[in-house]
């Protein structure tokens, strides 16, 4: 896979196995604070821009960062990138087989009468939460172009300009994007 030329300077991200009965998102955290460099004011949150509640946009307080997180299973996944010039930030992860997801197939996703890959949900899933909507929004209706230079944009609905995104490369058995909305 080649290296997406586009990819923010400053962008890091990492994974981990999440150990039995630890929850993921506390591994995810960790990892977050970490990429951050756990500045002393660093205050994370999550709120839910509907409801309120903590599964929302990754807030990562005191930085100059935008982060978000993603889960594979028992994979936690984490990244951030520099704030400066954008509007959102978001990643997504899959397993690259799941035998509950294979087994169901990928009919009808990303939309009815369509026939999807772990990789294009990868791709609409990190552009959906760069805007902030998350699953507000249909699936189906994020429209993802393939560039020449390996990255690629995903068109969102109710926005100007398109999200900007890039493959991660990363182990055989997962699948990682990454998508950033600029200012």
């Amino acid at each position: 896979m080649r290296a997406a030329r586009s990819q923010p300077s400053g962008f890091v991200i990492r994974w981990a196995r999440v150990p039995e009965g630890m929850p993921r998102r506390d591994v995810a955290w960790s990892m977050i604070a970490e990429l951050a460099g756990n500045p002393a004011a660093l205050r994370l949150r999550n709120p839910c821009p509907r409801c309120g509640g903590p599964h929302g946009p990754v807030v990562l307080e005191g930085t100059g960062l935008r982060g978000s997180v993603a889960y594979a299973g028992r994979i936690a996944v984490a990244a951030v990138t520099p704030a400066a010039e954008t509007v959102g930030f978001g990643i997504d992860a899959e397993a690259r087989l799941d035998p509950v997801r294979d087994t169901a197939g990928w009919d009808g996703v990303p939309g009815p009468g369509r026939r999807g890959t772990v990789r294009e949900w990868t791709r609409i899933e990190a552009a959906l939460k760069a805007d902030g909507r998350g699953l507000d929004v249909d699936p189906a209706d994020v429209v993802v172009r393939e560039r020449a230079d390996g990255t690629w944009s995903a068109t969102l609905p109710g926005r100007r300009e398109p999200a900007e995104g890039w493959d991660v490369p990363a182990t055989s058995d997962l699948v990682v994007s990454a998508a950033i909305l600029r200012q």
